[in-house]
């Protein structure tokens, strides 16, 4: 969430930042400054009064051992209503202070200076395009029906088992899927980001930490027995390892690498742009995050960006990259780079990753600091992006790869399936 500070230190630029996401913060940045100043004046109140009360309560002793019994019992009639009134106050600061919370919490991110203007995904900017296109059969199949000709991932066993987007992986689908899991994992550790294995599920304080709560909770699998959530990525678990963490500052940049299944309710999806593999609610994903020092965020971002570039064009695909406009981007981001790779036979492009840099945001929710040489604790910067989330890779390996013999496995992945066709 914004701090204070933030906010007070300039409203009308506020306001004009998160006006380039289509947010009008307005209202809310005057009810915020409002709801502050009241806090502080009853902080100032209280301490006044608890003073006062202090100083009265050490008189009670004195006028006792001077023998003045009348006067002491006014003064404990007096620390008496002191008590109440500080009680009162106390009772009316944390009133105002949860008013004040809710309506930060309610705000976005800033977004970062060179975010472009725009309200829709039409308004994103492709930065980088680089079309490697194959030489398909005449009449190239969509994935889902490749996924039938050659039984590699079923969709109808998993509408029985679940429900719809619950695809069942089979044979050499499976094994295609342990491959790229393990062939992403291995690469990111090898570029230096630690593997850990976290829980699928997380715990309310860990959804509002990284943004998930109370924004999404529409969107995420609830378990309300015991008020627990599945994750929708494993940016979720990964980045609350550093909930309430002061880090040294000579232990940043913090990369970590972690595959989860993902769940998503992916509430009022419907049409040609849900069929198959296109959206699913699980899927398996690989995901970097990074603690990094305010300073060189932006260079770690950069360097984020360019990994899940290597990754992508490893596979041989078709792909973009695009700098999503301020309508377009999470509530949590300052700033967001979408890969997104070509489907030759659906003749679309499909999402397979973002990389966002959250700056302070996530890290003021999760109270996650590092303590400078000085000694002065200050808020870190956390990123994360996909690398790579598998559905829709899978479904453009299979578009793009499929020849008149079966479907050509990429190079690279050879070594991870054992075979270098599905026949």
């Amino acid at each position: 969430m914004l701090t204070i500070k933030q906010i007070r230190d300039d409203k009308e630029l506020a306001a004009k930042k998160l006006a380039k996401k289509g947010i009008d913060a307005a209202p809310v940045i005057e009810q915020i400054i409002a709801l502050d100043d009241r806090r502080r004046a009853l902080q100032v109140e209280l301490d006044n009064t608890l003073a006062e009360q202090n100083k009265a309560a050490k008189e009670i002793g004195q006028l006792m051992g001077q023998g003045r019994r009348e006067e002491a019992e006014e003064r404990k009639q007096t620390v008496a209503a002191l008590k109440e009134k500080s009680a009162q106050l106390q009772a009316d600061s944390k009133s105002v202070q949860d008013e004040l919370n809710a309506a930060i919490v309610s705000l976005p991110n800033f977004p970062a200076e060179i975010v472009p203007e725009g309200r829709t995904a039409e308004d994103n900017v492709v930065v980088k395009l680089v079309e490697n296109y194959s030489e398909l059969p005449e009449n190239p199949l969509p994935h889902w029906d490749l996924a039938a000709k050659y039984d590699i991932i079923d969709f109808d066993l998993g509408v029985k088992l679940t429900g719809a987007g619950f695809p069942v992986y089979k044979g050499k689908g499976a094994r295609l899927q342990r491959a790229l899991i393990n062939y992403f994992l291995d690469c990111n550790t090898a570029a230096g980001y630690q593997e850990v294995e976290p829980p699928v599920m997380v715990n309310e304080a860990s959804g509002f930490g990284t943004g998930q709560l109370p924004d999404k909770e529409g969107q995420m699998y609830h378990a309300t027995a015991d008020n627990f959530y599945l994750v929708p990525t494993a940016e979720v678990p990964v980045t609350n390892i550093f909930r309430d963490v002061i880090l040294d500052e000579k232990e940043l940049p913090v990369k970590m690498t972690a595959y989860t299944p993902c769940f998503r309710r992916e509430a009022g999806s419907y049409g040609k742009d849900v069929r198959g593999l296109n959206r699913l609610h699980q899927f398996d994903k690989v995901e970097i995050v990074q603690v990094a020092h305010p300073d060189s965020s932006y260079e770690a971002l950069d360097g984020m960006v360019a990994h899940v570039e290597k990754l992508v064009a490893s596979l041989g695909l078709p792909y973009r990259i695009l700098r999503l406009c301020g309508g377009d981007m999470s509530f949590t981001s300052a700033l967001t780079y979408d890969f997104e790779v070509y489907s030759e036979a659906q003749k679309r492009w499909l999402e397979v990753s973002s990389v966002s840099n959250f700056e302070s945001f996530q890290a003021n929710r999760l109270k996650l600091r590092y303590r400078s040489a000085d000694k002065k604790t200050q808020l870190a910067h956390t990123l994360n992006g996909s690398s790579l989330a598998l559905p829709r890779i899978v479904a453009a390996l299979l578009e793009n790869n499929q020849t008149e013999e079966g479907i050509r496995i990429p190079e690279v992945l050879i070594p991870y399936t054992g075979f270098d066709f599905i026949k």
